[in-house]
């Protein structure tokens, strides 16, 4: 074997390490930017409407979606590189992760339903269902 492919081999050997850091980094930068359980289970505010509002925006996953895209991105160069040897937790962690983030939207999405509805239900409450 020549230098120049020993070189290679560790070349990419280190570059699969760097792409299976950044595919861990990514997914831990996810699940901290992912709601805290308690700010939407624990809520302040004075009515129905308050607590709802206040859980939509608790529901709200913000930039963990972009870190699970970057972990998702080097996660599938990895794989068409053929770089890691054995990439079956980081796909397993990355499908719950994905899980979690469908079932926090799934829940911002409903709650965001009821946010628009019940102001509505409320009026026409008031007005004795005459409308």
């Amino acid at each position: 074997m020549s230098q120049a492919t020993l070189d290679d081999d560790e070349l990419f050997s280190e570059a699969a390490s760097e792409m299976r850091s950044d595919v861990e980094e990514a997914l831990e930068a996810a699940r901290e930017a992912l709601p805290d359980a308690d700010d939407i289970w624990t809520v302040n505010a004075d009515n129905t409407l308050g607590v709802l509002n206040g859980l939509r925006s608790a529901l709200d996953i913000g930039d963990a979606a972009d870190h699970l895209r970057d972990a998702k991105k080097w996660y599938t160069m990895g794989e068409r590189a053929d770089a890691f040897d054995d990439a079956d937790d980081l796909e397993a962690e990355i499908e719950a992760v994905e899980s979690l983030f469908e079932t926090i939207v799934s829940a911002h999405d409903q709650v965001s339903g009821l946010v628009s509805t019940l102001p509505e239900l409320r009026s026409e409450l008031e007005s004795g269902g005459d409308g």
